[in-house]
């Protein structure tokens, strides 16, 4: 099956739902409360493959592909691909996103524009810069590493993945492809990034990098915690969540003691021990070391959960 989101599309949807190949067995077009004509669009479509979901309100992106998800599963489909309903996505691609999961390689396969110089000649260096923080924020988080291009939407997961993590607590806008790398790892399950050329069209991303990083990195946060408990303290134990957590108070500790010496020596001239900067690049120190122990920890426990292929 594929799931098609599609909020305000009426140029390019129709487009996009006949590129679908022929051997998809569903397609599932949500409209997420668009204003404009896609709504008619979808309900005119005469493929006995579509199934249209039509949101009264706009939800968000995440959240019309979780229903899109839902419906799937409702229907047993063993694989659920992503395409979005811009006709960003090229279909000829869709082979090579199937395959690693038919072939029991994966749960989980994305694309990735990134792995190579020519494939990113296709992205702006703005585009190509707001990617590379949230693919460094979303490897931290994720403990998928060697992650790359994580806002790709271009997706296909398996069935067992869908009926694993729980679809109702993923996040509903855009982070939602992050948060989703987020709960897989948390289950051990592997993800593969599959190379593809960037591919824009006349259609713009919706997506405002300096807007997304604020609201997507506490996301991040909160799910890097919640990967740490569920992964490393429930459902198995592994010590790096006791080092993740020492350095978050070391860390911190350290910065407010050495900014406290700081202010007390040269902005209050008061006076200050020879020991206390001892003791805050003691404790700094500490912290740092326990932190990169923990994510050293944390890439060799999820080194087998993931490759790239070409």
């Amino acid at each position: 099956g594929v799931v098609v989101p599609a909020y305000n599309e009426e140029r390019l949807i129709q487009e996009t739902i006949d590129n679908i190949p022929a051997y998809v067995d569903k397609i599932y077009v949500i409209n997420d409360g668009s204003t404009d004509r896609t709504a008619e669009i979808i309900n005119s479509m005469t493929d006995p493959r579509i199934v249209p979901i039509h949101h009264e309100v706009n939800k968000g992106v995440g959240a019309a592909i979780i229903n899109g998800y839902k419906q799937a599963l409702a229907d047993e489909m063993d694989l659920v691909a992503v395409m979005a309903g811009d006709n960003q996505m090229d279909p000829y691609q869709l082979p090579k996103l199937i395959m690693p999961i038919i072939e029991g390689k994966a749960d989980y396969a994305k694309g990735n524009r990134l792995l190579s110089r020519e494939m990113r000649q296709g992205m702006s260096p703005w585009r190509a810069f707001g990617n590379g923080m949230l693919s460094m924020l979303t490897k931290i988080g994720s403990g998928y590493w060697n992650i790359a291009d994580p806002q790709n939407g271009y997706t296909v997961i398996s069935k067992y993945a869908l009926e694993t993590i729980d679809l109702d607590s993923i996040y509903t806008y855009y982070g939602y492809c992050n948060d989703i790398l987020l709960k897989m790892n948390a289950f051990g399950m592997r993800v593969v990034d599959v190379t593809m050329p960037a591919r824009y069209g006349s259609e713009k991303s919706k997506i405002r990098y300096g807007k997304y990083i604020r609201k997507v990195a506490p996301m991040l946060f909160k799910g890097f915690l919640w990967r740490l408990r569920m992964k490393y303290m429930v459902l198995d134990f592994h010590p790096l969540v006791l080092f993740y957590f020492a350095s978050m108070i070391l860390v911190p500790l350290g910065l407010i003691f050495g900014l406290w010496i700081v202010l007390e020596k040269l902005i209050f001239h008061g006076h200050v021990s020879q020991n206390y900067p001892l003791l805050f690049v003691f404790i700094f120190l500490v912290g740092m070391q326990l932190l990169f122990f923990a994510m050293i920890f944390d890439m060799q426990a999820n080194k087998t959960n993931y490759s790239k292929m070409a």
